[in-house]
């Protein structure tokens, strides 16, 4: 009688999935779905297999997954079984793409081979994305996957300065670019507004630097608010026509990692495949760093003030003095910095320095005069060189935002092309890695509609755009094309002042930018995208993520 039941119970799922549509984001490369075959019913007497303990964090990430969201996790066994197994099987002489897999899917079990852990690990994505998005039989439709990432380089950023992100969530958006395989977390760590990194040699830096004595009340600079009506999202303040100007709430605000905690975090994304790079801005948006320590600012005898408001530029003298007490305490810091990270690259900013300070200082115009500096822009790139010169000495390569062409491109540095692509394109052409992430594009702290629901910056930013958006300009030659790198999202923070708002910028448009990087271009198409989102928002649901319930409208 119980194998009637199953039986029929088998018979009603194929029939059942036969027709379902297999909702992968990002698309695989190649995708075929066996709708004659049965499914595969995953249990508590289902396995997983392994040929390496290499894939043992992919393991762990899966039954995190499945006790979380069904109570229950899977036995792991070295010796691979034909039946109720997940067998996964690391084989380097797969393809030679790194991060390629291939999955077989019948009513036995799932079979995955990957060229490496990671491979292994992004199959377990795609495993993740064909379970139930309910509690119930877990059935996992028949079959046949090929797939590898179109880009190297799939980044993602976090602003933690002008709004704090404790451990516990800084790991959970770890986790949402996992699910979406991508494999670089940059992490903002420093700028005007807050420093958020214990750095033990200048412990003024946190003491001081890390709290700012209130924050800016609405848009920056206050014009546009006047009749606008918000949703308001938990701890957001919701803006009247009164606050068209500039105020402050009065109230002290801010935060820090310790070093053990920046530690923590780093372990968590490597068991991931994802490398945190950590930015530490110079030579301007310092503004926390001098609060701390003016001696390192063009007008040393100031009292500098951790900014509470944005948008400073040109307002506010936030740039370091390119005095050789600067460079040593930078580059204490930045051996700090690069004694935490194992990343390769360490991200020095370089963007929206005010040259008006430098030029108003004349100990800066004696120090420019003695380096044979024509200008300013001379002097931005001879600050990026030597702070280049420096991190090269300790193996490692730095990226900037796209100003640190000005002047003249640091020899080794890799460029992150902001302000449009024409940054990256220069670069690109002249044999330099390049991160497209152009601000129209990719800064998902724009608006998702043009009437938003919820305080955001002024700019629109749809989903679409996101999709559509394609990294390699049609300027480049083929042999130049292959210096973009990749390209990354921008999350900043100035207006997100909460765990809910961080989910409620990033989602879908992670899901359109895990695609636009990982999929190839071929293979894209908008309007399917959309349908196989409908049951990404549902795992949202399951999963207790904050987003816009207008995408379920369209």
């Amino acid at each position: 009688m119980k194998k009637i039941t199953f039986y029929f119970l088998l018979f009603v799922l194929s029939f059942n999935l036969s027709a379902q549509e297999i909702s992968i984001i990002p698309q695989p490369f190649a995708l075929i779905q066996h709708a004659e075959q049965s499914p595969y019913l995953i249990n508590e007497k289902s396995k997983i297999t392994i040929n390496s303990n290499l894939l043992k964090p992919s393991v762990n990430f899966l039954n995190d997954y499945l006790q979380k969201y069904f109570q229950f996790q899977l036995k792991t066994a070295y010796v691979s079984e034909k039946a109720n197994t997940i067998n996964l099987i690391l084989d380097s002489t797969l393809a030679n793409k790194k991060g390629t897999y291939k999955m077989e899917i019948d009513f036995k079990g799932i079979s995955v081979t990957g060229k490496d852990p990671e491979a292994i690990f992004y199959a377990i994505q795609s495993i993740i994305q064909l379970l139930p998005t309910k509690k119930g039989v877990i059935a996992i439709p028949p079959l046949s996957i090929t797939d590898y990432p179109r880009f190297e380089y799939r980044g993602m950023h976090l602003d933690v300065s002008r709004h704090f992100f404790d451990v516990a969530f800084v790991k959970k958006y770890i986790d949402y670019l996992a699910l979406h395989k991508m494999n670089y977390f940059h992490w903002h760590l420093t700028d005007d507004h807050g420093w958020r990194i214990e750095i033990k040699k200048y412990p003024k830096l946190t003491s001081v630097g890390a709290w700012r004595n209130g924050s800016i009340i609405g848009l920056w600079p206050g014009k546009g608010n006047e009749g606008i009506k918000y949703q308001v999202l938990p701890n957001e303040v919701k803006i009247t026509p009164k606050d068209a100007v500039i105020k402050t709430d009065g109230i002290k605000y801010g935060g820090y990692y310790t070093q053990e905690e920046i530690k923590e975090v780093i372990a968590y994304a490597a068991k991931r495949y994802i490398t945190v790079i950590p930015e530490i801005e110079m030579p301007a948006h310092s503004m926390a760093a001098l609060a701390a320590y003016p001696e390192f600012g063009t007008e040393p005898n100031k009292k500098y003030e951790v900014a509470q408001t944005w948008g400073m530029m040109n307002k506010y003298n936030n740039v370091f003095a390119p005095t050789e007490k600067t460079f040593k305490f930078l580059e204490d810091v930045l051996t700090e910095v690069m004694g935490l990270f194992p990343s390769q690259y360490i991200h020095i900013g370089g963007d929206e320095a005010s040259k008006i300070w430098w030029k108003n200082s004349p100990s800066t115009q004696q120090m420019m005069k003695a380096n044979n500096l024509k200008d300013e822009s001379a002097l931005q790139s001879y600050f990026i060189h030597r702070i280049e010169k420096f991190v090269n000495s300790h193996g490692k390569t730095i990226i900037g935002w796209d100003e640190i062409l000005d002047g003249g491109l640091a020899p080794n540095a890799v460029v992150m092309s902001w302000r449009g692509e024409k940054g990256g394109i220069a670069a690109a052409k002249v044999r330099q890695k390049v991160i497209m992430t152009p601000e129209e594009k990719l800064y998902l702290n724009h608006k998702q509609f043009m009437k938003e629901d919820s305080l955001a910056a002024s700019r629109f930013l749809p989903l679409e755009t996101v999709y559509n958006y394609e990294p390699i300009p049609t300027e480049l030659r083929a042999d130049e094309a292959q210096y973009i790198w990749g390209a990354q999202g921008n999350l900043w923070s100035e207006y997100i002042a909460n765990s809910a708002k961080v989910e409620y910028m990033l989602f879908p448009r992670l899901d359109a930018l895990s695609e636009l990087l990982w999929s190839a271009k071929s293979n894209k198409s908008y309007p399917d995208f959309l349908k196989r989102l409908k049951m990404q928002l549902k795992r949202y649901d399951l999963m207790g993520i904050t987003y816009s319930k207008r995408y379920l409208e369209n």
